[in-house]
């Protein structure tokens, strides 16, 4: 589960100007939110630098990592 949701909401963005500055789809902002989507790599970038986060903090599921 990513936290693309929680970082856009707490920036008081619209998933439709998230995605107008990410350069996809409403939909796909949608999609990846819902964990129904794949995004590639240079999405996941731009989505992070829009959010002023990382992809770490946004993509990475602390609670999956391996001791």
């Amino acid at each position: 589960m990513n936290k693309v949701r929680e970082y856009r909401k707490n920036l008081k963005i619209s998933q439709q100007v998230l995605a107008k500055e990410a350069g996809v789809a409403r939909q796909t902002i949608n999609m990846i939110e819902n964990d129904k989507y794949n995004p590639s790599l240079d999405l996941c970038i731009r989505i992070a630098e829009i959010l002023e986060t990382d992809l770490n903090t946004l993509f990475w599921d602390s609670r999956n990592e391996v001791d």
